[in-house]
């Protein structure tokens, strides 16, 4: 179970040591797995809390939103359940405000290490920057180690192919419904959180109940239908057939895009739950239907795929 707050002030209720990974860590890939494995280790070979300490949101929506992504790769309820498979027990998110953003960065890693009650190992990428006007760096941060006796760990960029792998490409690979590629840079098949909100109840009309799913702005790939895993909030992971798309039969091609799922042999009332959907298989193109008998004739036929794929 991870434990998340929000802001260095409630730091000094940790009574354990502290080992942190800093950074955004927007996806959690295989780069970001490099920096925080280090504190995970850190605090099982010396005892303590493996941490990992980021911002809300993404610092380039303060600083230059005319170049931030639309989409990001896992909202902060996402990255709890993602850091939680690697160990991470604590998260920090900062608040990234515009007066945030003037700490000089002495001054923030001064904050940390009063507010930790015993700052044992920070970890981040080595080319990691931060503070007023980016000042901050690895260099910087061996400075500080040294003289507080905060051990500095560092990791080098991951590459695929001869290529960095970054939240940026793994975006691109997404919208291109590149999955193997996208699972291969995660670590993990590529999954979406989001919480089940109500609907219009027309699956459970015409005998296929679906969940809808309101995404935190994650980028999700293209439209159509999926084989997909869902992993429920007890953690119960069950098969589904996903439909991504406006669903253009019922609400014309100008309807809002939506992700649904049913889920296979299992109905229950899941409204304002959160579930996690990993996308699998892509199984057709979103299609507009002559009518709801044509529609529910192709939606039978799509959940017989998806039980076939999966062998149940």
């Amino acid at each position: 179970m991870i434990q998340t707050i929000h802001s260095l002030e409630e730091l000094p209720a940790i009574s354990d040591s502290v080992h942190l990974a800093l950074g955004v860590f927007d996806g959690v890939h295989i780069g970001h797995q490099a920096v925080i494995q280090q504190v995970v280790e850190s605090a099982r070979a010396q005892g303590g809390i493996a941490g990992v300490l980021t911002f809300e949101p993404h610092p380039i929506r303060v600083l230059a939103p005319q170049n931030a992504p639309r989409r990001i790769l896992a909202s902060i309820q996402h990255k709890e359940d993602l850091l939680a498979e690697l160990g991470v027990e604590l998260l920090i998110v900062i608040p990234f405000t515009e007066a945030f953003a003037e700490y000089e960065a002495e001054e923030f890693l001064l904050e940390l290490k009063n507010a930790c009650g015993s700052l044992k190992t920070l970890s981040m990428g080595d080319d990691w920057k931060f503070g007023r006007k980016r000042r901050g760096d690895v260099q910087l941060l061996k400075h500080f180690g040294l003289a507080y006796g905060v051990e500095v760990k560092t990791a080098s960029p991951v590459r695929l192919e001869g290529e960095r792998v970054s939240s940026t490409r793994i975006r691109q690979a997404i919208r291109d419904g590149n999955l193997d590629a996208v699972s291969e840079m995660l670590g993990r098949e590529f999954s979406v959180w989001g919480t089940v909100i109500e609907g219009k109840q027309l699956g459970r009309s015409i005998g296929f109940p679906t969940a809808n799913l309101r995404v935190y702005n994650e980028q999700l790939p293209p439209d159509g239908v999926w084989v997909v895993d869902v992993t429920l909030d007890q953690g119960e992971i069950v098969r589904g057939a996903g439909n991504l798309g406006v669903r253009p039969t019922v609400d014309g091609k100008q309807g809002r895009r939506l992700l649904e799922v049913h889920l296979i042999d299992c109905e229950r009332d899941l409204y304002g739950q959160g579930m996690e959907v990993r996308f699998l298989h892509w199984v057709r193109g979103e299609q507009t239907f002559e009518g709801l008998d044509a529609l529910k004739a192709q939606i039978a036929e799509d959940v017989a795929f998806c039980r076939n794929w999966s062998g149940i």
